[in-house]
């Protein structure tokens, strides 16, 4: 497809893709600028949808007269329409150029425990939300509505702010008819519905309780309506999705606060009870600044809790050098603390060495063996791997390989959005850079041209490439434009089969995760059938909610079996994390224990729960199978569980 800036011919190359949303995709101009254009409803993501078939007819539609009436001298946060851009007759609008903000996050990755151990603090995220309150006054001193307030259209570069998806906006006559659950005003809802449903107009109140939101998600990594309601009363049950109808929030008694969240008396009186009025209460109005610009964070030098108090609320009253007892019975589990740290753990794996850990504790990386691997401090931007004893950094397009006794290496890879794409397993490591997936040599084996023991194991897109590696085979995949691709790989021969029937969610992905096989008594990355199996997990927002899908891939590229969740329903999809794979089945941590799911007639079925397991584990929570048992790598300990 060619669209048209002005007279100039744009050609929509999937190689120029630089995202993909529920709506529209996003490809770079090359001169600064973006290009977003709207999906239409033979566009290959609505196959099959006919609502959103119709959706994106009424939306290219209603776009026609909007984005020619669209309001100027918005402030420089909002990434606005800069040029219009047009079908071959230059009549009918199809998406619009706008800026490029490069090496982007979205505020919802804020929220995300793993970013808050990888380095992001609790004072950089306090002022992106800030900067962000200035621009939302700022917005509506235009006479503007943003209306699908969401973290995903909020993006954090350098510590600004900006707020994209301009074309949703509501100023004059042209209402915003989208929504987000998890950022839509209850009050704009129909109360008798089982979940929320935008029924009444966007106001500026509507904005700020989105803002109110994401202050809540991001300092504490958890929204207003987290966590998993379990009345005593089974007449007060109601749906985990009516909740925010019901104003049952986390603050209530019956709620279960999830474990992987920041406790929230780590922020003031004055902030929480701010946030109490808006969600339990229904106050509205402009949500104050001041509370933000109050916040003074610390770091407790006991606990390495960060807080806005006076005193450390988590360990106030405690002795500070208090010891968790190293092994604990608990039923039917022995629960053994293996590594425990002041800091964080960043990275882990098991293998023929036994546990591998990466830790940052007082200014240095250290390996489990005590090794300084180097000093300094972890970025968000980061990611981090342990293979053997090397260990690998990856940030912005560089992958350094810190080995004992051996100089750094240093590898060019691809990213994905700020994401270095790159993958180990104990054999080898695995990388993408620019259009072709990589993995390291062997002595004698025959090298790439050009770069010393890589061997190219065959053709990606290059910046719109996720992978992963287990010990037998890869899965991959990328998605640009109307291409979505998934293919498998075998772990030590060159070549790709991209012909896997991977069922995508609707909707933008937001999150992606995988685990293999790989246990005692099945062989390395194969089930007691002898399948090598692949266990992918996806999370999309979709029609205003966040979805879960979990698709189990065999080694030749069948799609075995497919299961569905939402995001935070306390199943065993709740969450994408806490996730390990071994002898044909999957256990998967939640916050009430861990639970075994297996394949079972081309569904997925949970066949086993742990109950036992629940003081050691939660949702976040990585999980390694090892010959002595299950590994539990939490932020600041790891703990092997022996089951009975």
């Amino acid at each position: 497809m060619d669209v048209y800036l002005r007279t100039k011919r744009v050609k929509l190359d999937p190689r120029a893709s630089i995202g993909k949303g529920g709506e529209a995709d996003v490809f770079d101009l090359g001169d600064g600028r973006a290009l977003k254009v709207w999906k239409t409803p033979d566009h290959p993501d609505y196959a099959g949808q006919d609502a959103e078939q119709r959706a994106a007819e009424a939306r290219i539609e209603r776009n026609q007269d909007k984005l020619r009436a669209f309001p100027p001298a918005l402030p420089d946060q909002v990434i606005a329409p800069l040029e219009l851009a047009t079908d071959r007759a230059r009549k009918r609008i199809v998406g619009y150029a706008m800026r490029l903000v490069r090496g982007a996050e979205p505020l919802l990755r804020y929220g995300e425990p793993s970013m808050r151990h990888g380095g992001l603090t609790a004072a950089a995220v306090s002022a992106a939300l800030a900067r962000l309150h200035r621009a939302v006054a700022a917005i509506h001193d235009r006479g503007v509505v943003i209306g699908d307030f969401n973290d995903l259209n909020v993006l954090v570069a350098g510590g600004e702010v900006f707020v994209i998806d301009a074309d949703s906006f509501q100023f004059g006559p042209f209402l915003c008819q989208v929504y987000t659950e998890r950022f839509v005003d209850p009050l704009l809802c129909d109360p008798s519905l089982p979940r929320p449903v935008l029924s009444r107009p966007y106001s500026r109140d509507s904005d700020w309780y989105a803002f109110a939101v994401m202050v809540m998600q991001s300092l504490l990594c958890v929204g207003p309506y987290g966590g998993v309601f379990r009345p005593r009363s089974a007449a007060a049950r109601v749906p985990e999705s009516a909740r925010p109808l019901r104003r049952i929030t986390v603050f209530d008694r019956e709620v279960r606060y999830p474990k992987p969240a920041i406790p929230y008396r780590v922020l003031p009186d004055d902030l929480l009870d701010a946030l109490y009025r808006v969600f339990v209460r229904d106050e509205r109005g402009e949500f104050p600044r001041r509370l933000l610009d109050a916040l003074a964070w610390t770091r407790c030098p006991s606990c390495g809790v960060e807080h806005a108090r006076a005193a450390c609320p988590t360990c106030a009253g405690a002795a500070p050098a208090a010891v968790k007892a190293s092994t604990v019975v608990h039923g039917e589990v022995l629960a053994t603390r293996i590594l425990s740290t002041r800091g964080v753990i960043l990275a882990a794996s098991v293998g023929a060495g036994g546990l591998r850990a990466l830790v940052h504790e007082g200014g240095r990386f250290v390996r489990e063996d005590g090794a300084v691997v180097m000093s300094g401090a972890p970025h968000p931007a980061m990611r981090f791997a342990v293979q053997g004893g090397s260990t690998l950094i990856g940030r912005g397009g560089e992958l350094v390989v810190l080995s004992p006794g051996a100089a750094p290496e240093r590898i060019q890879v691809d990213c994905l959005g700020t994401t270095p794409v790159f993958d180990v397993n104990e054999r080898a490591r695995y990388w993408a850079r620019g259009g072709q997936l990589l993995r390291s040599g062997r002595p004698g084996a025959p090298a790439l041209s050009g770069e010393a023991g890589a061997v190219a194991m065959g053709e990606v897109l290059a910046g719109q490439t996720m992978f992963w590696v287990g010990p037998r085979f890869g899965l991959g995949f990328y998605r640009a434009g109307s291409v979505s691709i998934a293919f498998v790989f075998d772990a030590e021969r060159p070549g790709l089969k991209d012909t896997v029937k991977l069922p995508f969610p609707g909707g933008k992905l937001t999150a992606a995760a995988c685990v293999f096989d790989a246990g005692p008594g099945a062989g390395a990355g194969q089930s007691r059938d002898g399948r090598g199996r692949a266990w992918l997990f996806l999370a999309a927002e979709q029609a205003g909610r966040t979805v879960h899908r979990c698709a189990v891939v065999r080694e030749d590229g069948a799609v075995e079996a497919v299961a569905h969740g939402e995001a935070g329903d306390g199943s065993w999809l709740g969450a994408l994390t806490g996730k390990c794979a071994a002898s044909g089945f999957l256990l998967a941590a939640t916050d009430s224990g861990i639970v075994r799911v297996e394949v079972r007639g081309g569904a997925l079925v949970e066949t086993r729960q742990f109950p036992g397991t629940e003081p050691f584990v939660t949702q976040a929570s990585r999980l390694l199978v090892g010959p002595e048992g299950l590994f539990v790598v939490d932020a600041q300990a790891v703990t092997l569980l022996r089951i009975s």
